[in-house]
Parts: structure tokens; sequence; C-alpha cells
């Protein structure tokens, strides 16, 4: 096993386009150096601090963000969260975020967070500014809000404090989370290594029927890195590998390019909460996409108690915007009448053809009618002859 390297990462930009500027419904513009560029701002954008996924050495854990998001973000128009809340709001339901911790105290969560260990502290901010896009309550000023604002939280370490991470570390966690019951496990980290422990554990997962969601890349690679073709746990079967999308539908230039996404949802120019106070943080990358989705997992199962894990996962696809990768869609994967009866293909019936006739009855039927034929002759030849005979007494012709 061995650490992600802590490295500067690469920024994720966005080309400029005026389609931009009319997709979104609240943009901002990032104030940190180092993750990213301005976002086309209208007249009422504010500036919001970027979260973070790792802490260098000397920095300081995340500071209060004094700025707040008050229109609704493109995020929840997209995903058409309204409609999807009317169904359900995940009551009943528990998701595990294994991740840099989730803040106990953040507002927005508050009373919805069970941790294990010293996971209910978030020094990063990550596994908090997650947690609200999976489960936090609606503000009354607008503003960001989860897909799931009844679930439950379990926080869970999958990361040293200040973000680092190893194969061992999110095993564990994925299967301390499922130890506990959550029906959705959100898996933060993209690996490109631990194939076979990682596996494992989400194996371990499945068989208490929980379904881990997670990003099929990560957010940034360090510089002049290039992609590797696989990253774990998303590779693993039964994992919902989930790729990120931007309001203008597209994806950063600078985003890792890789395959193998399950369901693609928002996960660019994305505001959520900060690990304490009320003030908002702007994040970037497929591991906010990814909770995006177990947020509408928690939906799904707690409107159908009784679907499993992988019931659920092939709902979510299934309901989908077809796309290449589909996008997510809550209200459909709530409505939507699944068969799972597959269809065939017509086959054309076979033409039947009688079987030739047989030659004994044929050939008796010929000789009964050439007798028959033969006697008919006869009487016929009587019926001439006879009477003649007699008009000449049966003299010879001639005498």
């Amino acid at each position: 096993m061995r650490a992600m390297p802590r490295a500067r990462v690469r920024s994720r930009r966005r080309p400029r386009a005026s389609a931009v500027a009319t997709t979104l419904l609240m943009t901002v513009t990032a104030t940190a150096a180092g993750a990213l560029s301005a976002v086309p701002a209208t007249a009422d954008s504010v500036s919001l601090p970027v979260v973070r996924s790792v802490l260098a050495e000397d920095e300081n854990c995340a500071s209060v963000s004094s700025e707040k998001a008050r229109a609704e973000p493109w995020t929840l128009r997209a995903l058409g969260v309204t409609r999807a809340r009317s169904l359900s709001q995940g009551e009943g339901t528990t998701v595990a975020v294994v991740d840099t911790g989730v803040a106990e105290g953040a507002p927005a969560l508050s009373g919805r967070v069970t941790a294990l260990g010293q996971a209910g502290e978030d020094c990063v901010g990550h596994g908090t500014f997650a947690a609200g896009l999976i489960a936090a309550t609606p503000g009354d000023d607008g503003g960001p809000a989860g897909l799931a604002p009844r679930t439950r939280i379990l926080a869970v370490r999958g990361t040293g404090e200040r973000g680092e991470t190893t194969v061992g570390q999110v095993a564990d966690g994925i299967r301390q989370a499922a130890d506990e019951g959550a029906s959705v496990i959100y898996v933060a980290a993209a690996l490109d290594s631990g194939k076979s422990q990682l596996t494992d554990a989400v194996t371990y997962a499945s068989g208490k029927d929980a379904l881990v969601v997670a990003p099929v890349a990560p957010d940034a690679l360090p510089r002049n890195t290039e992609p590797a073709p696989w990253y774990w746990p998303a590779s693993a079967p039964g994992v919902l590998a989930v790729m990120d999308y931007g309001p203008d539908g597209g994806r950063p230039t600078d985003a890792p390019l890789v395959s193998g996404a399950d369901l693609a949802a928002p996960g660019d120019a994305v505001v959520s909460i900060g690990p304490k106070g009320a003030g908002h943080f702007i994040g970037s990358g497929s591991s906010f996409a990814a909770a995006h989705v177990a947020g509408a997992a928690a939906l799904v199962r707690a409107r159908y108690p009784d679907l499993t894990a992988a019931e659920v996962s092939r709902r979510l696809t299934k309901a989908a915007y077809p796309a290449a990768p589909p996008r997510l869609d809550p209200y459909a994967a709530l409505t939507t009448v699944l068969t799972g009866a597959k269809g065939r293909t017509p086959q054309p019936e076979r033409a039947v053809v009688p079987p030739p006739p047989a030659t004994e009855p044929r050939t008796r039927a010929l000789v009964v009618a050439a007798l028959g034929g033969g006697l008919v002759l006869l009487v016929a030849a009587g019926a001439v002859v006879i009477p003649r005979g007699r008009a000449r007494n049966w003299r010879p012709a001639g005498s």
C-alpha cells in the first residue's frame, strides 16, 4: 500500500462560453489559488473559498467562510431536486461518508451526524462539503442544500487528519461503514492501486446490502501526470462509478479523462457547506458528482426499502437521462417503472410441408379405378350388343 502523493494539483479550467452565463442560476468566482480559475459571473455572483481535498503540512485547517450563496445553485435545478424531494427526502436511511471526516457541528447537518472515532472532526473540509451535497437542510434564505435532507450521515475517516490517504484506510473505512449498517457508502477517494484490497472491501459491503458509490477518477492530478487506466474502488464490481460535468454540460479541459463511469452528475462549480459556521464553499471534481449520486441513492432506498443495493443501482442507471455516460435523474429514478423481463427477438413460424402421399393406397385406387372402368365398358358393350343379338336371333352377321 502506498499513500497518494501530495503534490500541487493541476487546475481545472473551463473555456469561456456564453452558454455558461445563461445556464448558471447562481455563478461564483473561486478565490483560492491552484484549484479553480474564474467562472463567468453575473452581477449577483459572490466570491467563495475553494474546498480542498488535501492540506499541505504548513497549511492551517479550513477556516470559516464569511460568504454565503443565497441563490439556488445550478446543480439543484439540473437534478430536478424539488420534484424528487416531493416523493422522498431520505427518511430512515443512513449514508456513510468515507472521507476526511464530517463536522458534527455543521449547522446544516445538526443532529444527523454520527461519527466513528475522530471522524466527527474535519480539518480539511472535504468530507463535510460532500455530506452537505448529500443531506444538508435547505436554508431559509436559499442557497445550497442536499438531495436527501432527512437522511442520517455516518462519518467515517478514510484519510489522515490532513486528507492524505492509503489503500488500507479506504478499505477499512468501507468495512466499518458496512458494519454500522449504512445502506449507502460514499467514498471520496480514487486510488491508482489497491485493486485486491478494495475489491474485497466492496464485496464485504455488498454482502451486507450496502451500495458503494465512488468517483471514477481523482478530482485533480499532480502536474504533468497522465491518468491511470482505472481507479479504485470505482472499478471494483458492484460499485456505482461516477463522473462529473459542469453547468454547460461539459467537463473542465484539464479534468482527468478516464472511461468506465456508470453515471454522470453535477460536479463542477458545486457549492456546499463548510465544517464551521454557516458560510459556503465551492468545489469541483468527480468526488462531488459521486456525492450527488449517493444522495439520490438515499432517496431511492427510502422510497423503495425492499430493493437490494444492486436493484437501487440498476434503477439509478436505467432511469438516467440517456447520454454517454447516462446522467443522473433523481425524479426519474423515483418514478420510472422498470421491468425485469427481457424481450426476445420474434422468430418467423416454420412452414408446414405435408408428407408425400403413400404409394400403396394410390396403387390400390388406380387398380380399383381401372377395374371399375373396365366393368363399365363391359356393361356398355353388353347394352349395345345383346339387344342387337336378340334382334337377329343370335345369328352370325351375313347369314
